[in-house]
């Protein structure tokens, strides 16, 4: 499988690179990155030769530029990056429509089953209050991160009545229909996400810490092998453990 990895010089990009270069089944062909370091191309359109697949680990900015491409050259492709506005899903449900695309806020299999293992619990539990709980290194630019929001807005297809509260301050008691997210930055924590879910006699509490960046893309090279042999849809990593 030949594969054009979309943000080859960043963190995330350099791992992936390592990690398919360990692979005998994929290799990649192109690295792309805007600083054109370690002979990459600084953009998806300098490279037209053979493909099967994109795997993006850039910044969701670039998400129109990645979908046009991807869909001229009908390439399947892998979106691993959060922070995307409504606009920017929009484009992506859309290229969906004609090619392959597979789509997590969070790349890791066990995240996906974390958010599982919550709608079952909140169908169990139909009246709790449910808290989420997030921590990421210093850097991160996004808060809540795409996984809690993607947790969180499972958990919304299970109770629609809820919403979403980002943070928490001030002299006001908790509201009945709300999933509070409460965001941590500090030092190089690599990703940690608690859901609690809570009545008047107990308490349920799921958890995921991820201790080594290289397991998204360990999931981001599984879900490639998914999505090669996949018809044109949205894909998700519910999909990938279907």
């Amino acid at each position: 499988m030949k594969v054009i990895v979309n943000g080859s010089c960043g963190h995330m990009g350099r791992i992936l690179t390592g990690i398919i270069e360990q692979t005998d089944d994929m290799e990649v062909i192109a690295g792309v990155a805007p600083s054109g370091e370690d002979g990459a191309y600084t953009s998806l359109d300098e490279y037209a030769g053979e493909a099967d697949i994109v795997i993006d680990f850039s910044h969701h900015a670039g998400t129109e530029a990645l979908m046009n491409y991807c869909t001229k050259r009908k390439l399947p492709v892998i979106v691993a990056t959060t922070g995307q506005t409504d606009e920017e899903r929009a484009m992506i449900e859309a290229a969906s429509k004609e090619i392959p695309v597979f789509f997590s806020a969070n790349m890791s299999v066990g995240v996906a089953l974390v958010a599982k293992i919550a709608k079952e619990i909140t169908r169990a539990f139909g009246d709790c209050d449910i808290e989420l709980v997030e921590a990421h290194h210093n850097r991160k630019i996004d808060a809540p991160s795409g996984t809690a929001l993607m947790l969180a807005r499972g958990i919304q297809e299970e109770r629609p009545e809820l919403e979403i509260h980002c943070g928490r301050s001030g002299k006001q008691k908790r509201e009945k229909n709300e999933i509070g997210v409460q965001s941590v930055r500090m030092g190089n924590i690599v990703g940690m996400h608690e859901v609690m879910f809570g009545t008047n006699n107990q308490t349920i509490t799921i958890k995921h810490e991820a201790h080594d960046r290289a397991l998204f893309a360990d999931g981001a090279v599984a879900a490639a092998r998914f999505l090669v042999k996949q018809p044109a849809g949205l894909y998700t990593m519910d999909d990938y453990l279907g």
